[in-house]
């Protein structure tokens, strides 16, 4: 019983972790396809005063938020495992 707790709860845990993940990548991906347009629309009827800088900043800095909220410390290698392997290493050099 304690075994199918256990991979059930892991099971839970990357689907969520997944889910994660997948909204980041739907987020890269308006963000794509949404600055060139909004570009386009600026230039295209108000040349004269390039807004479109205001929204790519907003979005950018919303989109980095959210790929710490998917991929957080492990992408920069501070992970679960960092502090093991830091220990490990330190131990090993002396």
């Amino acid at each position: 019983m304690e075994k199918n707790y256990t991979y059930e709860y892991k099971y839970a845990k990357a689907k969520k972790r997944i889910e994660k993940i997948k909204g980041f990548y739907i987020h890269l991906l308006v963000t794509i396809v949404l600055i060139p347009f909004l570009i386009f629309i600026n230039l295209r009827f108000v040349p004269q005063f390039h807004w479109f800088w205001f929204p790519i900043m907003g979005m950018s800095i919303g989109l980095f938020f959210h790929w710490f909220g998917a991929f957080g410390f492990d992408k920069l290698g501070f992970g679960k495992d960092w502090e093991e392997k830091k220990i490990k290493e330190y131990l090993d050099n002396n």
